[in-house]
């Protein structure tokens, strides 16, 4: 299933930049950023849980945002892109 990650960390201290680069670091070992903290991600049920579990162990809760986006299986129908940053093929290869 598609699903879409985004966050908001707090970077007014070191400890808050340290959790921003974590989270982000996770979220790419499972997906492609498609914005600043942005992340569209093809998951199964298990790699969801596990991610969810890390990603909510990192943040800090009382500063920072953490949202998911079930877009489902047939998530091609909904997704529309426009503008700069070529859309890419989320089941494709993504190393060339």
């Amino acid at each position: 299933m598609l699903v879409l990650i985004t966050y908001d960390v707090s970077t007014q201290t070191a400890a808050g930049k340290t959790r921003l680069r974590k989270v982000a670091k996770e979220c790419v070992n499972y997906g492609q950023r498609v914005q600043n903290s942005v992340f569209e991600c093809i998951l199964d049920a298990s790699q969801l849980l596990l991610l969810k579990d890390r990603l909510v162990s990192l943040i800090n809760e009382e500063e920072d945002s953490l949202r998911f986006y079930y877009l489902g299986n047939n998530y091609q129908t909904k997704v529309e892109h426009f503008g700069a940053k070529a859309s890419y093929e989320a089941e494709g290869i993504l190393m060339i």
